[in-house]
């Protein structure tokens, strides 16, 4: 069974900004009341034309070349988002036709934690199957937030980023854990437009179509079983907080990421975030600030990451990463 290692990864962020300038004056408060209360001085917003889909296909190419993988060598796609194209088809077979990848294509929807369930989920495909894969994570929560939402308008951007993933002789998944609680579905939910709630007039009128949030109970909730998944990862790994050397978590809020810090005990300067210039970016956010960090030559062989993550449900996902563990096998016939 082969093991699962990185060899190509791309971001791509919409060209459109939104400062806190504007919305300080939108919200009527200021400039630091934002920054305090999130970290985020600015975010990426689609503007009209650009979509979930357009989003990943741009983050997905870049990935592609990065690693110099053909997209008809792509064995599956899998693309991790809470915000889809629509309802049906799911948004991989878009990104699938623009791309012209090879193979199987499906959906993760975690909500922000979409993106760490989608590499423990092409770990599983990989030991079966050990063939490329590439995997998204985007999001446009810029087009779910209600514009008169304060709680949630300060928060959100838009972006995407990609991995392509490959067969090596020793799994970079060293361990993870995974859970969901779903008394906590009222916490973070969109509640018209499914099978529950089908979108009507009524729903229209009432703003049913957009995000709702209970911010004090999302806090709580994040930390919580956030803070809960990587303590258990790092035991089974039989390792400490101080053995992390990067903690990547989604980039949901700056008071949300500080928590996990401290009550997790791993050394902050650990930490890998870049939520001041993008914002919440869903779960677009980890393979953004992973590319980021990549880019940048912070991370080395050898180097463990742990990825942590929550997303409404409630879900959460924690699960170690040594960089550069085995060698890559063969794939190309």
């Amino acid at each position: 069974m082969s093991g699962i290692g990185i060899i190509g990864w791309g971001k791509y962020l919409p060209e459109g900004r939104l400062t806190n300038a504007e919305l300080a004056a939108r919200f009527n408060v200021d400039d630091d009341w934002i920054v305090q209360r999130t970290g985020i001085r600015e975010r990426r917003i689609v503007e009209p034309g650009e979509t979930t889909a357009s989003l990943a296909v741009e983050a997905g190419r870049r990935a592609l070349k990065h690693a110099g993988v053909r997209p008809d060598e792509i064995s599956h796609l899998i693309l991790a988002s809470g915000t889809p194209e629509q309802l049906s088809p799911a948004t991989s077979a878009f990104v699938q036709r623009e791309l012209g990848t090879a193979g199987g294509a499906h959906d993760v929807n975690a909500e922000c934690a979409s993106f760490a369930y989608g590499f423990v989920v092409a770990a599983g495909l990989m030991a079966i199957d050990p063939r490329p894969i590439l995997l998204i994570g985007t999001d446009t929560h810029s087009l779910v937030v209600n514009p008169e939402d304060r709680d949630l308008g300060v928060l959100i951007g838009d972006g995407a980023g990609a991995v392509v993933l490959a067969p090596h002789s020793r799994s970079w998944l060293q361990q993870w854990d995974m859970g969901c609680d779903g008394s906590k579905v009222e916490s973070l939910k969109i509640p018209a437009g499914g099978s529950r709630l089908p979108a009507s007039e009524a729903t229209l009128r009432e703003n049913l179509h957009y995000a709702q949030i209970k911010g004090n109970e999302i806090y709580l909730h994040a930390v919580r079983f956030t803070v809960g998944s990587l303590k258990r990862t790092l035991k089974a790994a039989n390792l400490g907080p101080e053995d992390i050397d990067h903690l990547l978590p989604h980039q949901a809020n700056m008071r949300i990421i500080d928590s996990i810090l401290e009550h997790s005990h791993v050394p902050k300067d650990r930490l890998i975030s870049n939520i001041e210039y993008y914002g919440n970016t869903g779960a677009g956010s980890m393979p953004i600030a992973l590319a980021e960090a990549l880019d940048a030559g912070r991370i080395q062989r050898g180097d463990r990451i742990m990825f942590a993550a929550f997303g409404a449900g409630m879900v959460w996902v924690s699960a170690l990463i040594e960089w550069g563990a085995g060698e890559p096998t063969e794939w190309r016939s």
